[in-house]
């Protein structure tokens, strides 16, 4: 490539000159090729240690002139073609006209001019739009493609000088981290190292610090641990290699690839060493921290923050802390964790104004919104700039919507008063409430607010007593909070809030403040209608979710009394249809309708509808999937955390395997339905405010409570009852709501029942003892347990997809294994490498798992090639074509797993039968193409049309050469045959009346029993079809030690055949006649030569060969002896050898015994047969010239699957190719090591270098 000319001072130390003329020099590094001694050892060890460009760029193209000491770079190559190239250019375009200048300086001017106009030129057309890598960054991108053959498809996001640790010794070199892949080269003396591990297969991905392995990062996959040390950064080595291998999980669990956020801002100049992949992966991260900590929607990106202070008023100080902009959102998060959380949707601003500075408050900014509310930000670095990019997204913001006086409504939530609730504003167009809904009920939502409300009784709150009077203290307190610290989204949020949802959140006010800490509202505001939409489209729509759903809906919460009428089950369905149909990866799971009856007590549909939403994508990512991965995630964590805290317990949780069991409907129904109803709603108050912080708490809390107890129990059901006895009396003793009788445990009559356990209590000793967890750390060790739960459910999918093989199939386990790791591996591969369809189609994770994983024909192909014994040179892309065809049944271009298998036991595990059973209907539509059997079509249509060609269905071109006195009396056995079973079957069904059901299990078993594939079921072959089967098996005898051999017996087989179905075609062509009766003509029977050079007689002839032209007046002499011989042949005994050349009067024993009676006494059942292949003798004189050669094909001929086998049983030299066994074990090491690139660290001696 050309480069922009840079100053070299010293042109020949590592360097050596191969070509020079008066302007230019060409150089080659000192080491690359042949040789280089000891030098170029430590040359190329200098290259990889300094990253030089040499290493990818071993020649390059130098310019001087004849006086100056200076050298200046003009091109550099990969190879010597390349460079050639450019120094050819030079010499025919430049040297003539520099030869003209008399000035050295213009003479280099105007060469440094030519090669910028050169490279303007080249990249005018690459890339006019987008991000440029830096230029250093192009050319490391481009070394680890080289080092490590990968495509262009695979992007490089960044690269870090470190050591592996090979045993004890570190190897310096460079870790290349792509978007699917973690490599590494080292090269020190003449040492080399080289991985490549993919993302999906890494198990385990920590930062430690040991003595052996100082600041070290850990790399785990299922074969082996490698250590990566000595970075220069290795903390942010390690936050990228987090979060490629989060990506990756991402990838297995529902086929996300990596997409580049082409919405992100662009900077308008590019870092000089950050790469625009990695840019990009850097904001996502931040974005997704952004969402997380201030319960945003997850297509909001944050476009910058700032450091900042804000002014409180209700306690009068200036907090220090971030301030971070989007599109939609300013928010605030102080340095301390709990002083304060502020949220300012944008559609709340009204005024954004610079403010007075002064020196107590440096660069204020004022911003006021439609709640009368003012926040004062102050030491703002570049407070212009800020109030412009808000002034933008001011502008961008949509104007109000033609329905907005609903909208008007709703965002009065920001307003202090609190009778403006939102849990009792309408959120949909209403009707009559008590109005009965069915299941495909065509209204709108009717449930307009929660139906808590509707249900419970109607006792005033002064008639509850001390109950009344705490829930008044406690609306009061919220009342005082609203004051001091606002109400809504705009709320400052401090520990003071904290506090007042531990106490409790009272009931008139819980529906509020879940939508506002859970994020739901700004949803639900920015979505107007949405929900309603939702619920007319779904309506009347079935799928297997709606069915999940109608089988649960009486099962959530039925003690309820708004669950036991039509209301609220209707209410309730839709809210969960509308989801299933918004989110159908997610569709529905079990517990979803727990969790969301909870929901509509306390709100309207929509509200509830949306607080689902924030619960399973953002609040509990992965929980409600068909494989509750995000729950076995926090399961681990659990886990984790008890042998922190609890270690006492955790192994004897461990041995009683109590873990595993309690924690899924703990944390998949947040305590609803283990705890009683009015106790387990606390916490659910404290997870919208906390997160999943307090459910692990709270369980940590539970355990500890009940340590002494779970210590004596001596197996999983008891400890199960402990925990059950405990749970169910927790009790909620300020609820005012009438209580809801709990069934979880089964206490056993006559136990003195356990003391009774307030919620609030538990909260506290949970916050007291356990309060140390953080969100960050929850974070941190979800990544690491995801790593694990992934993997281990993919190795289940593995165990489960292996077991559904038919154990048939012959391979073992391990083998199966193996394989099933190949396959998924080139499925993936085309996930982020491209193919011909996007990978989610390929892939649906809700199909069974021997469905998901799919490849299609180019796939199937490369592996085809890498494990087949049948290798076919330059054949095996055509073979493995047909191959594919064969096994995809559904006829949609993809291949599942068992399809895969199957094809490749045939190869591998059959007998000759099954092997060459495999091999004939690779030759036979529809394993050929629509170009290739364009002939074969006609020829098996000729031969369904004209049926009555056929003695018999049942029997074959064979059976027309016995005696037809002999073949009539066969026919009659079969016929009396088919009436004897007929008769003993009714026979059968007379013998009891009614029939018992042993008779109707038996015909069920029959009906459903595989009918297993025989050789009678397989059609006929044409002659284009043999021809290429012929050819097949040519290729697939290159490089064998037994070549010449088995060239001389396939040969001898196929003109043996050839001459079978020219007889044979006699007697279909005249289906009125017997065979006796029939008198050839002369020209009719060519008969042709056997092949005297078995390499020749099976190439297909030149369109212009005159040998194929001529070939059916060869030999028009025989015909008569031929035909003679099918009048008399049926009895007779001759014995002849196939495999001979034969005299005319040997002839006729040969045709009417020899080539027939191997079949005849080998007691073979004759068959029809079907198309496919090409193969014709050079020399042997048929009529026959293939239609790749331009000829046409005898469409009259055919030959059935006994006839070759037969044919072949006669060459013990074919039948031991065939039964010859390969070992797949070795194949599938090989392919892994090409296609999974895993090099386990290969040393490389070059003991030729240094000789």
């Amino acid at each position: 490539m050309w480069l922009g000319p840079e100053e070299v001072l010293v042109a020949n130390a590592l360097w050596v000159t191969e070509r020079a003329n008066p302007f230019f020099v060409l150089q080659r590094r000192r080491g690359h090729g042949k040789g280089g001694g000891l030098t170029g050892l430590l040359v190329g060890t200098l290259d990889v240690v300094l990253d030089s460009s040499a290493r990818v760029a071993p020649y390059r193209i130098l310019h001087q002139t004849q006086d100056s000491q200076v050298y200046w770079t003009v091109a550099c190559g990969s190879s010597r073609k390349e460079i050639t190239k450019h120094w050819e250019w030079l010499e025919n375009n430049l040297l003539q006209t520099l030869s003209i200048f008399d000035n050295e300086e213009d003479i280099t001017t105007f060469v440094k001019g030519k090669i910028h106009g050169i490279i303007a030129e080249e990249n005018k057309n690459l890339q006019p739009q987008g991000d440029e890598d830096p230029g250093k960054f192009k050319e490391a991108e481009l070394k680890m493609r080289k080092q490590f053959g990968m495509p262009e498809g695979e992007k490089l996001v960044n690269y870090y000088s470190c050591s592996y640790w090979k045993g004890h010794v570190p190897r310096q070199g460079w870790l290349y981290l792509t978007v699917n892949h973690l490599c590494f080269y080292s090269f020190l003396l003449g040492k080399e190292v080289s991985l490549v591990v993919r993302w999906v297969d890494v198990t385990r991905l920590e930062k430690n610090a040991t003595l052996l392995f100082p600041e070290s990062i850990r790399v785990d996959t299922r074969d082996q641990e490698l250590f990566f040390s000595m970075f220069l950064n290795i903390t942010e080595t390690f936050k990228l290699m987090e979060q490629l291998a989060n990506l990756a999980m991402r990838q297995l669990l529902d086929s996300e690839g990596f997409l580049e956020d082409k919405a992100l801002p662009r900077p308008p100049q590019p870092h000089k060493k950050i790469s625009a992949l990695k840019r990009d992966l850097d904001a996502r991260a931040k974005n997704e921290c952004y969402q997380a900590t201030f319960r945003l929607p997850r297509d909001e990106r944050l476009d910058g923050h700032t450091g900042c202070t804000l002014w409180t008023p209700f306690n009068k100080v200036h907090i220090p802390g971030q301030m971070f902009i989007s599109s939609n959102y300013i928010c605030f998060a102080s340095k301390e964790e709990d002083a304060c959380h502020l949220i300012i949707p944008l559609r709340e601003v009204t005024i954004v104004e610079k403010a007075d500075s002064s020196g107590v408050l440096p660069s204020p900014l004022s911003i006021s919104t439609k709640s009368k509310m003012t926040f004062l930000f102050a030491n703002l670095k570049d407070r212009d700039f800020l109030v412009q990019r808000i002034s933008d997204f001011l502008q961008k913001m949509p104007s109000k919507q033609p329905g907005s006086s609903r909208a008007a409504r709703k965002t009065s939530i920001a307003d202090p008063a609190p009778e403006s609730s939102p849990a009792t504003q309408p959120s949909s167009p209403t009707s009559p409430l008590g109005g009965h809904q069915g299941a495909c009920a065509q209204e709108a939502p009717t449930a307009s607010q929660g139906l808590l409300k509707l249900f419970q009784r109607s006792t005033p709150m002064e008639d509850l007593g001390a109950k009344g009077a705490k829930e008044k203290m406690k609306e009061e307190s919220w009342n005082i909070h609203f004051f001091e610290f606002g109400r809504g989204m705009c709320m400052y949020r401090t520990a003071r809030t904290r506090e007042l949802v531990l106490k409790g959140i009272p009931e008139s006010l819980r529906g509020e403040l879940w939508l506002l800490f859970s994020g739901a509202w700004n949803e639900m505001v920015t979505h107007p209608g949405y929900y309603a939409e939702l619920v007319e489209k779904s309506t009347g729509k079935y799928s297997l979710a709606t069915e999940e759903i109608e089988r649960d809906l009486h099962r959530s919460m039925p003690e309820h009394p708004a669950f036991q009428n039509e209301l609220g089950i209707a209410a309730l369905r839709r809210v969960l249809t509308a989801y299933a149909f918004r989110n159908p990866t997610i569709g529905y799971c079990q517990a979803m309708n727990i969790v969301t009856s909870v929901l509509l007590l306390y709100g309207s549909e929509e509200e509830a509808f949306w607080l689902l939403v924030a619960l399973c994508e953002r609040m509990l990512p992965d929980y409600y999937n068909t494989r509750v991965v995000g729950a076995l995630v926090d399961q681990g964590i659990f886990e984790e955390l008890t042998r922190d805290f609890l270690p006492q317990l955790s192994e004897k949780m461990q041995d009683l395997g109590v873990i595993s069991s309690i924690s899924l409907s703990w944390f998949l129904t947040l305590f609803l339905s283990v705890m009683p109803f009015e106790s387990a709603v606390v916490i659910v108050d404290c997870f919208f405010y906390e997160g999943i912080k307090v459910i692990l708490q709270v369980a940590l809390a539970i355990l500890d409570a009940n340590m002494e107890q779970l210590l004596g129990c001596s197996d999983e059901g008891e400890a199960m009852t402990v925990l059950g006895r405990y749970l169910d009396n927790v009790v909620n003793k300020q609820s005012v709501s009438p209580p809801i009788p709990h069934l979880h445990a089964l206490l056993t009559s006559g136990d003195k029942p356990p003391e009774e356990v307030d919620i609030f209590d538990l909260l506290k000793v949970s916050y007291e003892k356990f309060s140390s967890l953080r969100a960050e750390d929850i974070e941190q060790m979800r990544f690491k347990q995801r790593l694990k739960v992934i993997q281990s459910l993919e190795d289940t999918a593995k165990r489960s997809v292996v077991r559904a093989i038919p154990g048939d199939i012959g391979f073992s386990i391990e083998e199966l294994e193996d394989l099933y790791m190949v396959f998924k591996a080139k499925h993936l591969a085309s996930q982020y490498w491209g193919s011909s369809r996007p990978a989610a189609v390929r892939r649906d994770p809700s199909l069974p798992y021997l469905e998901q994983y799919r490849i299609d024909v180019n796939q199937f192909q490369e592996l085809f090639a890498s494990l087949t014994p049948w290798a076919c040179g330059s054949h095996t892309p055509v073979l493995a074509g047909r191959m594919f065809r064969l096994l995809d049944e559904n006829k949609d271009s993809l291949i599942n797993f068992k399809e895969f298998v199957t094809g490749m036991s045939g190869m591998y595990h059959g007998d000759l039968t099954e092997k060459l059973k495999v091999l004939y209907k690779l030759h036979l539509p529809p394993a050929l193409s629509p170009e290739e059997a364009e002939s074969a079509l006609e020829a098996t249509h000729y031969f369904t049309e004209d049926s009555s060609s056929e003695a018999s269905p049942l029997t074959s071109d064979l059976d027309l050469f016995l005696p037809w006195e002999a073949q009539e009396a066969l026919q009659q056995d079969e016929r009396e045959g088919a009436r004897n079973e007929d008769i003993q079957e009714k026979r059968e069904e007379k013998g009891t009346s009614p029939p018992d059901y042993r008779h109707y299990l038996r015909m069920w078993a029959k009906e459903k029993e595989v009918q297993k594939e025989t050789i009678k079921d397989l059609p006929k072959m044409n002659q284009e079809q043999f021809i290429e089967l012929c050819k097949t098996l040519y290729n697939m005898f290159s490089e064998d030690p037994m070549e010449q051999d088995l060239y001389h017996a396939i040969a001898t087989v196929a003109s043996l055949l050839l001459r079978i179905g020219e007889v044979g075609k006699r007697f279909s062509a005249r289906p009125g006649r017997k065979p006796r009766d029939i008198a050839p003509e002369e020209d009719e029977l060519p008969a042709p030569d056997l092949p005297q050079n078995p390499a020749r007689e099976l190439q297909p002839p030149a369109a212009g060969d005159p040998q194929a032209k001529a070939g059916g007046d060869t030999h028009p002499g025989k015909a008569p002896q031929e035909s003679q011989v099918v009048g008399e042949g049926g009895g007779g005994e001759g014995q002849g050898s196939p495999s001979q050349p034969l005299s005319d009067d040997e002839t006729k024993d040969d045709l009417s015994m020899s080539s027939y009676s191997v079949v005849s006494t080998g007691s073979l059942q004759c068959e029809d047969l079907a198309d496919d292949t090409v193969l014709v003798g050079g020399e042997a004189r048929s009529p026959v010239t293939t239609p790749h050669c331009g000829g046409t094909v005898d469409t009259d001929w055919s030959i059935s699957f006994e006839q070759i086998l037969a044919s072949i049983l006669t060459e013990s030299v074919l039948v031991n190719f065939l039964e010859k066994k390969v070992d797949i074990g070795l194949k599938i090491k090989d392919q892994k090591k090409v296609e999974r690139q895993f090099s386990t660290s290969s040393d490389h001696e070059q003991s030729a270098a240094l000789g």
